[in-house]
């Protein structure tokens, strides 16, 4: 009898001190899954993932899974949020994530929301993108032969074969003449270290852009119509486009902090728009050129919104004329 009584009272002990180490791991738990909440534009979608960029530019890798709710964030209390499909999550799509953060910092998404309008307005951003992704495409594409067997000396196995042939081609050179021959060997690697660098150096340029010309358009307090200064900035502005080459035109919208932030930037996306319309309509300019008018509401003053003249100048659309570096260097036909 106390052989048993003693055992128990050990197992009690032992029971009693394991909870007590055990109790920082559940409060540590306990915080890993506290709910995280984020919001912001979806710039990237790969299979079962999405990078939004939230309204300080920042970027944020969400993680979806078999259990991720994706629903209507709706204004009518009075009928029930419709329920969408992750494959309704397309870049240019203003949402709502909530979720816990995974070791990796990725935010696991449990559920996402977005307005319905906000659906449309990121079709119409997608279709802006994939002309442009299309011709950064043709633009490697029409790369010169030469180029092109420059890129392969990196690792591919044809341009190993080319410069085999090369070689063997010098060595048949070096029968006739040893001192030409080496000279020839010499010239030719150089030529082809030359090549594969400026090569790799217009590849990585491709995706960085020289701002050609810029300007800022504002607008009357609540307004999103063109005044007649703002229609002459951009009869400017498409005037040094049409002195470009391979040029895309960047227009970004934004208000004052007058009003509700989500009314700010509706109106923000109106001006954007309205800039948009003037250079394809008054201009011709193709649409393919402008890439993702987007309004950002009040989120990026230039000015002190506390003063009237700081309010003005925060009223405003910016416009960008920008060329891809790649594209502008030395040998593009």
């Amino acid at each position: 009898m106390n052989s048993t009584t003693n055992r128990t009272t050990l197992f009690a002990a032992i029971a009693t001190v394991a909870l007590a180490l055990m109790a920082p791991a559940f409060a540590a738990a306990a915080q890993t899954a506290e709910k995280v909440k984020a919001e912001g534009v979806i710039v990237k979608r790969e299979g079962q993932s999405l990078t939004l960029s939230d309204l300080r530019g920042a970027e944020i890798v969400v993680a979806l899974t078999s259990s991720t709710q994706v629903k209507e964030k709706k204004s009518n209390f009075l009928r029930r949020s419709k329920t969408f499909t992750i494959e309704n999550l397309q870049r240019g799509l203003y949402v709502e994530v909530e979720g816990q953060k995974d070791a990796s910092g990725r935010l696991q998404a449990s559920q996402i929301r977005f307005k319905e309008d906000y659906m449309k307005m990121a079709s119409s951003v997608e279709s802006l993108i994939l002309p442009v992704e299309a011709r950064v495409t043709a633009a490697e594409t029409r790369l010169s032969e030469s180029e092109k067997n420059a890129q392969r000396l990196s690792g591919q196995i044809q341009e190993v074969s080319a410069i085999s042939n090369a070689a063997r081609g010098a060595a048949k050179t070096a029968q006739d003449s040893a001192d030409l021959a080496n000279t020839s060997v010499k010239e030719t690697a150089e030529v082809a270290k030359n090549g594969i660098r400026l090569t790799n150096e217009r590849i990585s340029l491709l995706d960085d852009y020289d701002v050609k010309g810029s300007a800022a358009v504002n607008f009357a307090f609540g307004s999103a119509a063109l005044t007649a200064d703002a229609k002459s900035a951009l009869d400017q502005i498409a005037e040094e486009a049409g002195r470009q080459k391979g040029f895309v035109i960047e227009v970004t919208g934004f208000a004052s902090s007058d009003g509700n932030p989500e009314v700010n930037r509706r109106l923000s996306q109106r001006r954007a728009d309205a800039v948009v319309a003037y250079l394809a309509d008054t201009h011709s300019v193709p649409l393919r050129r402008i890439v993702m008018p987007l309004g950002f509401g009040d989120s990026k003053p230039v000015a002190d919104n506390a003063t009237l003249e700081g309010r003005k100048q925060n009223r405003r659309v910016e416009i960008k004329v920008l060329v891809s570096k790649g594209l502008g260097q030395p040998g593009q036909e």
